[in-house]
């Protein structure tokens, strides 16, 4: 197993800008971002800004991916649509 203890910015997709964004609801490193999950994640972004568009491909996809050490796009389709899935059904984790 990797070292949970990376900063944001050492994972795949994450960049200062979404690295900040995770900041401000308590996301600090690889490890809180497990945690939490992806669709967590998302969804306490969008509660901090409810009036801000997050597009999942930035934002959710991102998220998996660097919890799956690959880029946004190699995560698969069937997963993006249980997150999305999750996204519109307001659980806070998608099924894996």
């Amino acid at each position: 197993m990797k070292n949970q203890d990376r900063t944001l910015t050492e994972l795949n997709n994450i960049g200062s800008t979404i690295a900040a964004r995770l900041n401000e609801v308590g996301i600090f490193s690889e490890h809180d971002l497990r945690f939490h999950g992806a669709v967590n994640a998302h969804r306490l972004i969008a509660e901090k800004h409810p009036n801000m568009r997050l597009p999942v491909c930035y934002y959710l996809y991102s998220f998996e991916g660097a919890l799956q050490d690959k880029h946004w796009n190699d995560i698969g389709n069937a997963r993006k649509r249980e997150l999305r899935n999750a996204i519109e059904s307001g659980t806070k984790h998608a099924p894996r």
